[in-house]
């Protein structure tokens, strides 16, 4: 079973690495791992209980080991399709769709790990004016399957010290040419 990334940081983690293969229309990022847990909801000291203190204890007894976790799926895919290239709601949802048919037809090949497919160019209008069309779904699904071929089957590129996703890049440093009004 494939498992959902929702959280945003999750989302940052992986889109910060390098591509693992892409397109003329979408980008696969990978990272070896798996998503990370919640944060632990702090109740206000000022907020009484609603419920009296329950007994922890289970009525059944203990659980046995060998149950496995409900969250101990190999690989999570996460999804990014943009309003900006995919307009109708009809499209993302076709793309959507085609991703994740495209990931469990291949995911016997794909190491565990995150996955996010990234939609990265908006598909022509012109060439495609129905947003349900039998050809736009075909492009997409064949596109989708070189995409993961080539991302099981291709080495990971060599780290370059690339800056995380929403990093600064190559411009002007932090504060350079910003004038110092201490110094008067």
């Amino acid at each position: 079973m494939i498992g959902r990334i929702v959280r945003p940081a999750d989302f940052e983690r992986v889109l910060s690495a390098h591509q693992r293969s892409k397109s003329t229309h979408f980008a696969v990022h990978y990272v070896a791992g798996v998503p990370s847990l919640a944060g632990p909801v702090k109740a206000e000291a000022a907020d009484p209980p609603v419920f009296p203190p329950l007994s922890t204890e289970l009525s059944i007894g203990e659980l046995p080991v060998s149950t496995p976790a409900v969250d101990d799926a190999g690989q999570w895919l996460g999804l990014v399709v943009p309003k900006r290239h995919a307009k109708r709601a009809v499209t993302r949802t076709l793309i959507k769709r085609q991703v994740k048919a495209a990931m469990a037809l291949h995911a016997s090949e794909l190491p565990a790990g995150l996955w996010v497919v990234r939609l990265r160019a908006p598909f022509d209008r012109q060439q495609f004016p129905s947003a349900a069309s039998a050809a736009l779904r075909a492009l997409a699904r064949e596109e989708l399957a070189t995409l993961f071929h080539r991302a099981a089957h291709s080495p990971l590129p060599p780290s370059s010290g690339r800056k995380p996703f929403g990093g600064r890049g190559k411009g002007k440093a932090a504060g350079a040419g910003v004038p110092d009004v201490a110094a008067s």
